[in-house]
């Protein structure tokens, strides 16, 4: 008897084991847990410190994970495997998202720190009054390039990319909307274009692009840039300021035809499971003083006013990454085109770059 009292002991101490490492495992993957917080962002899109010095303060412990493109991030939320409780998609699918229902709407009362918003960054069409998303960053899309290897030339307009003498020399970030947006622009059309001769046409043109072009690449623009792998790149302003603070040589415009305004807010997915906490890292992240110290960081641009007198002055009034509100008006927001319109600019973009083989 006392033998089979022990086996039962062993059974329960077992199970009590278990059950404490299925609940840690499921803590670290955010499927709960009062003290984690799952994050979900673009990659090198915070200071590592702040999530630490974020935990110090309130005891919450962040779990991490990065997405590279929008698509990816809404397919895994819509999925629901991970029980995100943040995430910071750009202005168009969070339009998308809010319509498929997939967001909980934010409390502004347990924002405090919301006042620092610059108003220019509230309220805008892809989610009035703010109901479901808070602004983190925003930024533009543009030309870095090189005069020191182009000899002293400058660019100034998205045609000039067209000039034979710029063969093998350029660059370009793996994005549909990126890539068909600048043949769109350089024939004067909008970014959100959705009629179909435009759209071919302004593919046909990006094909006769196709000699100047050395590659279509990721994350490894930056690299390729700064080592002056090619004297020019098409990429996000953010990336731009990484890839100046490494060489000098290089600038940053965003061409006078026009571009894109582009925004990333943070939201709180319909999968969170600690709702609480992610209100009390939004509200972090608004603060002057930690909105500044990751604006320094990250290098795009900030939508938080009162952080901006805490930041270097070279950088606030750089007008290649605070433009004026001049050109500011030629700027477009992505808008979110409908299932049908994306697809076709995803198979447009496909077929240029098969052009390129």
């Amino acid at each position: 008897m006392k033998q089979l009292m022990r086996v039962f002991a062993s059974i329960i101490i077992a199970s009590a084991v278990l059950l404490a490492m299925i609940s840690k495992l499921n803590d670290t993957q955010g499927y709960s847990g009062k003290n984690t917080l799952t994050v979900y962002n673009w990659g090198d899109y915070i200071d590592p410190d702040l999530i630490k010095r974020f935990e110090k303060e309130t005891g919450i412990s962040v779990v991490y994970e990065t997405f590279d493109s929008n698509e990816a991030m809404m397919t895994k939320v819509k999925q629901g495997g991970t029980s995100y409780d943040i995430a910071v998609p750009s202005e168009y699918m969070i339009e998308k998202m809010r319509e498929e229902d997939l967001l909980i709407p934010i409390d502004h009362s347990k924002l405090p720190n919301l006042k620092n918003i610059d108003e220019r960054f509230m309220d805008l069409p892809f989610d009035p009054d703010n109901k479901y998303s808070i602004p983190y960053f925003w930024g533009t899309v543009g030309i870095v390039y090189n005069p020191k290897m182009l000899g002293g030339r400058e660019l100034t307009s998205w045609n000039d990319l067209w000039d034979p003498e710029l063969e093998n020399e350029i660059l370009l970030v793996d994005g549909a909307r990126e890539v068909m947006g600048m043949g769109l622009n350089s024939l004067g059309y909008s970014l959100n274009d959705k009629n179909k001769d435009h759209l071919r046409e302004a593919k046909n043109k990006l094909d006769s692009l196709t000699p100047n072009i050395k590659a279509i690449v990721g994350d490894e623009i930056k690299i390729l840039l700064a080592n002056e792998e090619a004297s020019i790149g098409l990429v996000w302003s953010g990336d731009a300021a990484d890839i100046m603070s490494e060489n000098e040589d290089l600038d940053y415009v965003v061409p006078s035809e026009g571009s894109n305004l582009w925004f990333d807010n943070i939201v709180i997915p319909k999968t969170a499971k600690n709702v609480e906490a992610a209100h009390k890292f939004i509200n972090f992240l608004l603060d002057a003083e930690v909105a500044a110290q990751n604006t320094e960081w990250v290098s795009y641009s900030t939508p938080n006013k009162a952080a901006l007198p805490l930041m270097p002055e070279e950088m606030t009034s750089d007008e290649r990454f605070y433009p004026s509100q001049e050109l500011t008006e030629k700027l477009e927001v992505y808008e979110n085109l409908g299932q049908k319109n994306l697809a076709y600019y995803n198979e447009l973009f496909l077929e240029f770059k098969m052009h390129r083989k």
